[in-house]
């Protein structure tokens, strides 16, 4: 450090400035007249005030940095909200096209599923044709009663059935049958009809005519059957019951209570039930060698209410297909009908096909029956033996 004489011309320099040098600067000069106490405690104090500083300048570069995070944080939420609304605006037309491609995906994959419907009835149809047995496991269970007589239990009586054949129907079908086998013949040997439509439901006048399709009806009917008939041991069939104002379930509790006890020849009955269709009842007990005994009775009186009826006693027989022949059969007065698209309501399609398929004009005549299944359902029309 300089004279006192060197420090002169800037303290003069301070003053010209317009300053106060020792209010305005927190580093003092030395003065001569200063202790070295006094001194120590001048450098405590800078050492304080450099310490808060450099605090403040902490704090200062901190909150510089949040805020440029901040900032730069604000910057990506607007960038991505003007990207968001650019996405929006590019992918209305684009969600537009995905809609478009997936309905015409939709309409191109329900046709291709009715045409595959169609050939799986076709081939099932075709192998049943080609092997006939295939057809025993769908034949449903049928309780029977034989009401005929035989001369010994060697003696084969012969079962007469009358087929109830189950004919699916495919969407956009119909089946008609004519009065006339003459009439299904011509429909089915033009086999192409342009049938026209009420153009009331329509909006567009070339919609009103519509192409189908008439084609036969081949069915299966059994020509032979045989059945493997199993005694059972432990089950009667009840029948000749009397008509009596009580319930079914009323009447079967009588029946239970009767056959249950030991002095009418029976034991504990498991169960009951009436046959379908018929005024019979099976019983089968829970014991063997109780059904035999009254089978050879024949008949038993039963008290019943006031009254005593007479019922019969007949044994209970179960029988399982041991052999089927089919033979297909072509229906002479039915005709159906492919093709027809979903343009009117059920009813309106049904009247139109009548009135189209009645006309003499067209090849048809008088129709006996008509069923129609819309596009996109499937239906099972019943055959039953033409009593005509």
């Amino acid at each position: 450090m300089g004279s006192p004489q060197d420090r002169a011309p800037g303290r003069a320099a301070a003053s010209a400035a317009g300053m106060d040098w020792e209010e305005e600067s927190f580093v003092r000069l030395r003065d001569d007249s200063e202790s070295p106490e006094q001194l120590r405690q001048e450098i405590e104090r800078c050492k304080e005030l450099y310490s808060v500083l450099e605090q403040d300048y902490a704090k200062l570069q901190m909150a510089k940095e949040a805020a440029e995070q901040r900032t730069q944080e604000l910057k990506k939420r607007e960038l991505h909200n003007i990207f968001e609304q650019q996405l929006s605006l590019d992918g209305d037309k684009e969600r537009a096209d995905q809609i478009f491609a997936i309905k015409k995906e939709n309409n191109r994959l329900r046709e291709e599923k009715e045409v595959l419907n169609n050939k799986l009835e076709e081939l099932k149809k075709r192998a049943l044709w080609n092997d006939p047995v295939m057809m025993l496991s769908a034949l449903p269970e049928k309780k029977m009663i034989f009401k005929g007589l035989t001369a010994n239990k060697e003696d084969m009586s012969k079962l007469m059935l009358t087929p109830l054949i189950h004919y699916p129907l495919p969407g956009g079908s119909a089946l008609i049958t004519f009065e006339e086998a003459e009439v299904a013949q011509r429909i089915i040997q033009k086999r192409q009809h342009t049938v026209e439509l009420s153009c009331g439901e329509l909006e567009e006048l070339d919609q009103c005519r519509m192409q189908v399709q008439a084609v036969p009806v081949d069915i299966l009917l059994p020509s032979a059957l045989e059945i493997r008939m199993t005694h059972s041991s432990r089950s009667i069939l009840v029948s000749d019951l009397p008509s009596l104002d009580i319930s079914k379930e009323a009447l079967l509790d009588k029946l239970e209570l009767f056959f249950s006890k030991t002095k009418n020849g029976g034991s504990e009955v498991e169960s009951r039930e009436f046959l379908e269709d018929s005024h019979e009842v099976v019983l089968t007990f829970t014991q063997d060698g109780v059904a035999e005994p009254l089978i050879e009775r024949g008949h038993i009186e039963m008290p019943i209410g006031k009254g005593k009826y007479k019922i019969k006693i007949s044994p209970c027989m179960s029988g399982d297909i041991s052999n089927l022949q089919l033979q297909p059969s072509r229906c002479p007065r039915t005709v159906l009908l492919l093709g027809i698209p979903d343009v009117l309501s059920e009813e309106s399609m049904r009247d139109a096909l009548e009135i189209h398929f009645q006309k003499a004009s067209r090849g048809g005549g008088e129709v006996d029956a008509l069923a129609y299944i819309p596009a996109g359902r499937t239906g099972v029309a019943e055959f039953v033996e033409d009593t005509g």
